[in-house]
C-alpha cells in the first residue's frame, strides 16, 4: 500500500473508528487445521484452451512439474483449489518483471500495440511524469478507436486532482472511481475502510500485467535490482510485477468486469473483451482474486503454502502486519527444519507500519526465522516462493489490510523453472539487504520498542 492511503486513512482515523464501531469488526478464518478441515477433489482441476484435462493428465502434467520427491505437488495443488475455489490453468507464458521502468515499458509497448480494448484497475495512478504518460498514451489509443476502460481507487488517488479523471472521461475513456471517498456518490454502499488494492492491465483480452506497481513517477527510475552502480542518486522503488499470456488472461479480464459491476455504474461498452486463448506456454497457473466480506482466498493458499512447505519458504514484502495465525505458520516451518527467510523494507514509505512489523521480529527470529531489510530502495513488492516450485506475484501485503479490507490479486505459478526464476530474483534482493540478528535486534532503543508497541496496537487498521 502506498504512503498517502496510510497517511489520509490515519489523520481520518478518529472519524473511522467512530463510523466501524457501529457495525462487527472482521475477523480472519481460523486456519490451524486448514489442511484437515478442507474436502478436496481426488486430484486438482487444470483447465486449458480445450477445456478441463482428466484426472489421469492432470497428475502426469503436475508430475512433470517436479524434480523435488519431498513435494507432493498433486496433492498440494487439489488442497489448494479446494481452499480457494480456483482451478488451476495451463498453457501460460509468464515473463518477471523487475521494478518500474522495465513493467512500465513492457505495460506501454502492450497498450500502443492494441487493437479494440484496454481495461486498467489500479490503486494509485497519478498525473505526474509517469502518470502524464500514461494517460496520453491511454487517451491516445481511445482516439484511435480503441476502448478504454479505467477503474482507479478514490483514496489510494486522492491526491490526483478531479481533472485529471475528467479530462480521460472528456477523450470518451469510460472512468470508475472506486468506492468514493464523497458518501454522496455512493449513498447506499458507502465502505470507507474497503479499498481496490489491485493492479490489472488486461489489452485486448489476450495479454495482462498484475503486481505491485502503481501507475505513480514513484517508478521513474529503478532500484539498485541486478546494478552494477551502488551509488545512484535517482533510486527508484523495488517492486515486482508481472506480464501473462494465455488462457489465464481470462481470470484477469473477470476480475476487471466483477470490479466495474460491484460499483453499479454504467454498463461497459460491448467490445471483444473475452476472444479465444490459445495455448502460448507451458506454464500452469492459479489466479486468484479476494475482496472485503470474500473467502480469504489469498490468506488462505499464503498459509496452505506455508504449511504444507517441506525445504524453503523465502519471502520479500513491503508491509508486514500479520495475524497470529500466520506468524504460527512461519515459526513452525522454521522449527520443523524449513529454510525460512524474508526480505522486509529498510526503507519505507510509512514508519508507522515499519514499526508495528518490527514488532513480530523477536517472535520470528527466536523460532529460527531469518530476517533481512532491503537497503537503498523503498520495497513495495509482494512475492514468496516456497519449495522452489510454488510462486506467487500480486498485490497482497501479508497485513490485516489487504487480508481483510482490501480487493486484492495474486496470481500463483506452479512451475519448477519459473520458481527458479523467483528464487534468483529473491537472492538479488538478499545482495542488496543486512540480516537482523537476535543479538543485534536486543541492542535497539528503548524509543523503538515504545514505537513498536504503539504501532501493533493499530495492526487492524494498518
Amino acid at each position: 500500500m502506498h504512503n498517502r492511503f496510510r497517511v489520509q486513512f490515519l489523520k481520518s482515523l478518529p472519524f473511522v473508528a467512530l463510523c466501524l464501531s457501529m457495525s462487527a469488526c472482521a475477523s480472519l478464518p481460523d486456519v490451524q487445521y486448514l489442511k484437515t478441515s478442507l474436502e478436496p477433489q481426488n486430484s486438482a482441476t487444470i483447465q486449458t484452451a480445450n477445456g478441463s484435462l482428466s484426472k489421469h493428465k492432470t497428475e502426469s502434467l503436475l508430475a512433470q512439474r517436479l524434480r523435488n520427491a519431498k513435494v507432493d505437488l498433486p496433492e498440494l495443488a487439489a488442497l489448494e483449489e479446494a481452499a480457494t475455489g480456483s482451478p488451476l490453468i495451463a498453457g501460460n507464458k509468464l515473463t518477471l518483471l523487475n521494478d518500474g521502468p522495465q513493467t512500465m515499458k513492457a505495460m506501454m509497448a502492450a497498450i500502443k500495440d492494441a487493437k479494440d480494448n484496454i481495461n486498467l484497475e489500479t490503486y494509485i495512478f497519478d498525473q505526474e511524469g509517469l502518470g502524464g504518460e500514461f494517460a496520453d498514451l491511454l487517451i491516445q489509443k481511445q482516439r484511435e478507436g480503441v476502448q478504454v476502460n479505467v477503474i482507479y481507487d478514490s483514496i489510494g488517488s486522492l491526491d490526483t486532482p478531479p481533472e485529471f479523471f475528467q479530462k480521460l472521461r472528456d477523450s470518451g475513456i469510460s472512468v470508475v472511481e472506486f468506492n468514493p471517498v464523497n458518501p454522496f456518490k455512493r449513498m447506499i454502499s458507502w465502505r470507507l475502510n474497503n479499498r481496490d488494492h489491485r493492479k490489472i492491465l488486461v489489452v485486448d483480452g489476450m495479454i495482462a500485467f498484475t503486481g505491485g506497481i502503481n501507475i505513480t513517477d514513484d517508478y521513474s527510475s529503478s532500484s539498485l535490482f541486478r546494478s552494477r552502480s551502488k551509488k545512484r542518486s535517482n533510486i527508484g522503488w523495488r517492486d515486482t510485477h508481472i506480464q501473462v499470456e494465455g488462457p489465464a488472461v481470462a481470470s484477469f479480464q473477470w476480475l476487471f468486469m466483477e470490479t466495474w459491476v460491484s460499483q453499479k455504474v454504467d454498463d461497459i461498452a460491448a467490445r471483444k473483451y473475452f476472444p479465444q486463448l490459445k495455448p502460448v506456454g507451458d506454464k500452469i497457473v492459479r489466479v486468484i482474486g479476494s475482496k472485503p466480506d470474500g473467502d480469504y482466498e489469498i490468506y488462505k493458499a499464503y498459509i496452505l503454502a506455508m504449511q504444507e512447505a517441506k525445504t524453503s519458504i523465502h519471502i520479500t514484502n513491503s508491509y508486514f502486519v500479520p495475524d497470529a495465525q500466520m506468524v504460527d505458520a512461519l515459526t513452525k516451518a522454521a522449527q520443523r527444519g524449513v529454510d525460512v527467510k524474508i526480505v522486509f523494507p529498510g526503507v519505507s514509505d510509512t514508519g508507522l507500519v515499519r514499526h508495528a512489523g518490527r514488532s513480530f521480529y523477536s517472535q520470528l527470529m527466536a523460532s529460527g526465522v531469518r530476517i533481512f531489510e532491503l537497503q537503498a530502495s523503498v520495497l513495495h513488492a509482494k512475492t514468496a516462493v516456497i519449495d522452489g516450485y510454488w510462486s506467487t506475484v500480486g498485490s497482497t501485503n501479508l497485513d490485516m489490510r489487504s487480508f481483510l479490507h482490501n480487493s486484492e490479486v495474486n496470481l500463483i505459478a506452479i512451475d519448477q523453472n519459473f520458481g527458479t526464476v523467483m528464487e534468483s530474483a529473491f537472492n538479488e534482493d538478499l545482495k542488496n539487504s543486512v540480516e537482523i540478528t537476535p543479538e543485534k535486534w536486543e541492542q535497539r532503543p528503548a524509543s523503538d520498542r515504545l514505537r513498536e508497541w504503539m504501532a501493533r496496537r493499530l495492526e487492524y487498521w494498518l
